[in-house]
Order: C-alpha cells, then sequence, then structure tokens
C-alpha cells in the first residue's frame, strides 16, 4: 500500500528482489525493517545536504568560523571545496556529533527496540534519558510538541510525502556532486556548476588518513 501511494505510477518496485533477502541471518521481518530504516535515514540526510548545498552556494556566515579569528570559506568555492577548507579539528566536531546521533538512534534512545526488531521505521528516540541524565537537550523531531495530537491519516501522508523528498534529494545532491567533479555529466547544471578537482568520498583528503 505504501510503495503504491509513494509511486502510483511504479507501485511496488523490487529489481534487486531485497524484499525477500536475509541480511546477516537476521530474517527478512528484520532485513525489512532495516532496509525500510535505512532508506528513510538516507533520505533526511540527502534533504539536508540538498538545502545545505544550496545555502552555503550562496551564503556563509559573517562570523569567524575559528577562534583564531579565520573566516568561513567564501562561497566562491564550491561546497565541496569549502569543506575542503575548513580545519580538521571542525570535521572531527562534525562527525562526533553525527556518530553521537547514530549511536543513540541504534541503542532507541534507551527505551524502543531496534528497528530490525520491530520499531517503526524512521521513528528516531527522544532524548528522555540523556535530558534526565545529562544535560538538557531539545528533541530532533517535534521538540515543542506541535504534533503530539497529529491525527494517523496525517502521519501517513506525511510519511509518503518524506520517502518522496527523500528520494528526489539523494539524486539532487548526487546531480550536484556530479556535474562540479565531471563537467558536462548533468546537462541542466552546467551553468551554475562549479568544477571541483578533489574527490568528494574522501572527506578527510589530505588531512587525516587510516592508510598513510
Amino acid at each position: 500500500a505504501l510503495a503504491q501511494k509513494s509511486n502510483p505510477i511504479l507501485k511496488y518496485y523490487d529489481p534487486l528482489n531485497l524484499a525477500s533477502a536475509d541480511f546477516w541471518g537476521l530474517g527478512n521481518e528484520a532485513t525489512i525493517g532495516w532496509l525500510r530504516h535505512s532508506e528513510i535515514k538516507h533520505g533526511r540526510v540527502a534533504m539536508f545536504a540538498f538545502v545545505g548545498y544550496c545555502v552555503q552556494s550562496n551564503f556563509v556566515f559573517p562570523w569567524p568560523q575559528t577562534l583564531a579569528g579565520a573566516p568561513h570559506p567564501s562561497v566562491d568555492l564550491a561546497p565541496e571545496a569549502q569543506w575542503d577548507a575548513i580545519p580538521l579539528g571542525a570535521k572531527w566536531q562534525i562527525f562526533v556529533v553525527i556518530s553521537a546521533l547514530e549511536l543513540w538512534d541504534e541503542c532507541g534512545g534507551g527505551y524502543l527496540p531496534h528497528y530490525t526488531k520491530g520499531r517503526k521505521p524512521g521513528q528516531y528516540p527522544n532524548f528522555n534519558l540523556f535530558r534526565e541524565n545529562v544535560h538538557p537537550v531539545l528533541d530532533l523531531y517535534d521538540p515543542f510538541g506541535f504534533n503530539k495530537n497529529m491525527s494517523e491519516e496525517t502521519k501517513e501522508r506525511r510519511l509518503v510525502s518524506e520517502l518522496n523528498n527523500g528520494r528526489l534529494a539523494q539524486i539532487g545532491i548526487l546531480g550536484f556532486l556530479a556535474a562540479d567533479k565531471v563537467a558536462g555529466s548533468v546537462p541542466l547544471l552546467d551553468n551554475i556548476a562549479i568544477p571541483y578537482s578533489g574527490n568528494p568520498m574522501i572527506p578527510f583528503e589530505g588531512q587525516f588518513s587510516y592508510f598513510s
């Protein structure tokens, strides 16, 4: 039903037959839970990346980026080159926060089952346990409780929208990266692409490596 609602033309589309897979011997149900959670998570990350790419292509914070007073990389650089230009310490700060959020998700916030064991796909745990024992912090979803009385129909409609927006964002951000890296690979972006000579798949290029 969800597949048909999210894409009435293709409807159910599984060319790799993943719906019948059994990853790591966890069973088919757990595999489907992993796949659904993964799709929603990657869609959310892609939406952040797409919006971030558009914003930092046109705007950077006016205040210094470092305690030494160094400014943020200029918008004259491609977003990939802006990332290359920030200090190594700043990159590690970002990765530490991402890792902490990922760990919290894997642990279910101390109260939810794992997404391979029955948790609703895409449900990110709240920070109640962290707030009570460590430090006050807002939840990622609905931090002010505006949606606590949302109807099931509205939730389902928003889930379909999130799925489709996430899928489109994944295509969009990869299109930006391809256009900057390989001239002419995305003709629609030829007029705005900024050539980039680095490798967007190596986030610590020239700064850190396990293999050097």
